[in-house]
């Protein structure tokens, strides 16, 4: 499989990561431990051979020979020697807990941990390779993958976390004889709360929801359809759906996994169908895709991803605990290497998968048919996203009654597909699809044997079919009217809260509803004093003074017994020019709201961010 030059440069950079993550601090210790163990033999050795030169009446051949032995037999190897002769030297220096006993032990163990990071990188590698080799032991393999790779990256934690709190005492106890109390405690806490983070990961399950917004439809809603559903399957060899769910998003799936909607959790085959792309492909266009998505059902596609999709969601939990759990981020490259090389492995698969439902399609339908439908899929859900994406940029509100999303799409569809911008995006456009990712449209083209012209895209894209399938469904009409009105709803709801991002704002209007999403937020602090966090910036009673976002560069929340205090970071220079100007908005008396005033400070702060970035994109551009 040919990985574009951006994966293969993001995947070497995880795998350098877990490198690091893997052997860099036990290296350190392994090399620390060496490095030190001979200073102390040389230390050892030294002041030994002074004290037997000291000793009189001893002949100088056993004085030479002693200092040969302990020569020989230096403090960094005698607590591994299992010679009955030495017992007394061994005891003397090797009990437990003492200097010489602690480096003994951390090179070992670092070294063992060197060799078990590398037994822990290669099966990893291995796993990663047994889902590219063989598509049946994905799962075993997966699932293998996500045991070691928790379990290992716990345990490195566990392991290197208490090399890191020895390395704080040690490294500054040698080097400089002395030590910080402080940085052992921080380095301690922080090992503890990371490896916290790690074990309860492990044992904590999530809940894999699928949802999908659309409404289901009986037998008796369209009994035609159903039956050419069960035909269709039955001429593959394969189960029919139990169910099929309508709705207005842009592509067509099936699944066995759980599947939500509305109320209604659905269980065994699922087979969802567009009502929009439902009216533009004829019957036989529709039944090549309703063919597509039969042969993953034959091919066990769909069984492979119920099985595998729970895992997938449980190890990108894990990862995301990890990243967020503060010391334990430092082995997330373990789990990022093998998810990355996991997930080149399911898109290779997954492109094999939908060239081989294609050809099937082509089969059983035509190879006209499933060209068609590609063609006009992958046009109708282009300009669908052009359209959306337009409407949400707009500076004004929209109003649900009037905005007509699929009113938009329908008009303007045919003057797009006959625009040159069409065919540019026809190039590298792919199929929509909400579980597996798609090869670009003009590869399943060729896949099927279609040598489609690309002038010929826009004909093929605006040609009205003569009958659909929507036709056929009763309640098709009803469903679509509803689907469409929450829809649009929702995108309105979603484009307001955005436009209280983008304003400044510059009208009462645009004021009116900046503050219906970001209203002033009063906090109370010490005696009858108050600070008040608004759109224009912070506000302090005591003063009567407002430092405006604009005169922010930076703000961080210092605590302290003297009372609580907001420093502000300004992006001008200070008055000797030597640095940026800062200033404290005191905040004494603020001590249960803190976090609530934290993230009610950083919510305004990013609003302001936000605005002033967007008011400099059109000078950019």
């Amino acid at each position: 499989m040919h990985l574009p030059s951006a994966l293969r440069a993001g995947l070497a950079k995880v795998f350098v990561y877990a490198l690091l993550a893997l052997f860099l601090i036990p290296a350190l210790t392994y090399g620390f431990t060496v490095y030190a163990q001979r200073d102390q033999d040389a230390n050892f050795v030294a002041g030994i051979s002074q004290r037997i030169d000291a000793e009189k009446g001893m002949p100088p051949a056993e004085k030479q020979a002693r200092k040969d032995y302990y020569r020989s037999n230096p403090p960094s190897t005698i607590c591994s020697s299992t010679d009955p002769d030495a017992q007394d030297y061994r005891e003397a220096l090797c009990e437990r807990y003492s200097d010489v006993w602690q480096f003994h032990m951390a090179r070992a163990v670092s070294f063992w941990t060197l060799v078990a990071s590398g037994v822990l990188l290669v099966a990893v590698l291995g796993l990663g390779a047994l889902a590219f080799a063989d598509r049946t032991l994905q799962y075993t393999s997966f699932v293998a993958g996500w045991r070691l790779t928790t379990w290992g990256s716990a345990a490195a934690l566990v392991v290197q976390g208490a090399m890191a709190v020895w390395l704080s005492f040690w490294v500054t106890a040698f080097f400089f004889h002395k030590y910080s109390p402080k940085l052992i405690i921080v380095v301690g806490l922080a090992v503890a709360v990371g490896v916290f983070v790690a074990v309860a990961g492990i044992f904590k399950r999530v809940q894999s929801d699928n949802h999908a917004v659309g409404e289901l439809v009986s037998e008796d809603d369209a009994p035609l359809l159903w039956k050419r559903i069960r035909h269709m399957a039955q001429r593959l060899k394969t189960e029919p759906p139990q169910n099929i769910v309508a709705g207005i998003d842009a592509n067509f799936f099936v699944t066995e996994a759980p599947l939500t909607v509305g109320n209604h959790t659905l269980t065994g085959r699922t087979l969802f169908v567009s009502l929009p792309l439902l009216r533009i492909l004829d019957q036989a266009e529709a039944d090549a895709v309703f063919g597509h998505e039969l042969a993953h059902l034959r091919g066990g596609d769909t069984q492979s991803s119920a099985r595998l999709g729970p895992k997938l969601v449980q190890f990108d939990h894990y990862r995301h605990a990890i990243r967020s759990g503060g010391l334990s981020a430092v082995v997330s490259p373990v789990l990022d290497l093998y998810r990355t090389i996991f997930e080149i492995a399911l898109a290779r698969d997954s492109r094999e998968r939908e060239f081989k439902a294609d050809r099937i399609a082509a089969k059983l339908i035509s190879p006209a048919a499933i060209a068609q439908s590609l063609v006009k899929i992958a046009a109708y859900a282009q300009y669908r996203f052009k359209i959306e994406d337009e409407l949400f940029g707009r500076n004004e509100r929209h109003d649900t009654t009037t905005l007509g999303i699929a009113r938009f799409v329908a008009q303007g569809l045919a003057p797009y597909a006959a625009s040159s911008d069409f065919v540019d995006a026809m190039k590298t456009a792919n199929v929509p699809h909400p579980f597996d990712s798609h090869p670009a449209m003009p590869e399943r083209l060729r896949n099927v044997g279609m040598a489609l012209k690309e002038q010929d895209y826009g004909a093929i894209a605006v040609r009205a079919p003569a009958a659909t399938w929507v036709q056929e469904i009763l309640t098709a009409d009803a469903i679509e009217q509803r689907l469409w009105s929450d829809y649009e709803q929702q995108f309105a709801q979603d484009h307001e809260r955005s436009l209280a991002y983008r304003y400044e704002p510059a009208t009462d209007e645009e004021r009116a509803l900046v503050l219906r999403y970001f209203p002033p937020v009063v906090f109370a602090l010490k005696g009858e004093n108050t600070v008040e966090v608004s759109i224009d910036g912070i506000r302090t009673s005591a003063d009567e003074t407002t430092v405006f976002w604009d005169a922010i560069k930076a703000l961080e929340f210092k605590e302290s017994s003297f009372g609580n205090a907001l420093v502000v970071t300004h992006p001008e220079k200070n008055a000797l020019g030597l640095g940026a100007k800062t200033s404290k908005i005191k905040l004494s008396g603020l001590t249960k709201e803190k976090d609530q005033f934290n993230a009610v400070v950083g919510a305004y702060w990013q609003r302001h961010q936000i605005m002033r970035a967007q008011q400099q994109q059109p000078q950019e551009g």
